[in-house]
């Protein structure tokens, strides 16, 4: 299994109906329950399965580290003490260590961090159709490094 270090964002755009069994138990693996529910993951062959399977429902795309200190800050469980536990004096200091793949976000669910972040709706709304793929003039799908433009509208 190839791995890269690749910090990837996803945000679930619609919710359970009309989904089959199987798409809804992949949004269970990625914990992803309702709609404008986001989690970071970090990028392998295996995620890259399940995002393929559950493709129109989401959108996903590479995660900068100024969109995950943010988003760490405003929307996470993390306290001083987990960052302390995790070998960190700060966020920051978790965040560059995370973006660099020197840890590993199942380290940190070790610890106590939930991976799902309750997101707002994107403020202005979303731009385009959320059932058609971004890269035809909607929004679900792979988004690239765009999806720290729609995540910023989001927490």
């Amino acid at each position: 299994m190839v791995e890269d270090n690749r910090l990837i964002a996803v945000i679930r755009l619609r919710g359970p109906s009309g989904i089959s069994y199987d798409n809804e138990y992949t949004f269970k693996l990625l914990n992803l329950k309702r709609a404008n529910h986001a989690t970071i993951l970090n990028y392998s062959k295996n995620i890259a399965g399940m995002l393929r399977k559950v493709n129109g429902f989401i959108t996903w795309g590479e995660i900068n580290e100024k969109t995950l200190l943010n988003l760490l800050s405003k929307k996470s469980n993390l306290n001083i003490e987990m960052i302390k536990k995790a070998g960190y004096n700060s966020l920051e200091e978790l965040v560059h260590a995370l973006y660099k793949g020197e840890i590993k976000i199942s380290k940190l669910i070790k610890i106590g961090f939930k991976p799902i972040f309750r997101l707002h709706p994107p403020s202005h709304g979303f731009k385009k159709s959320i059932k058609r793929k971004f890269k035809s003039n909607g929004e679900a799908g792979y988004r690239g490094e765009a999806i720290n433009d729609l995540l910023n509208r989001m927490i």
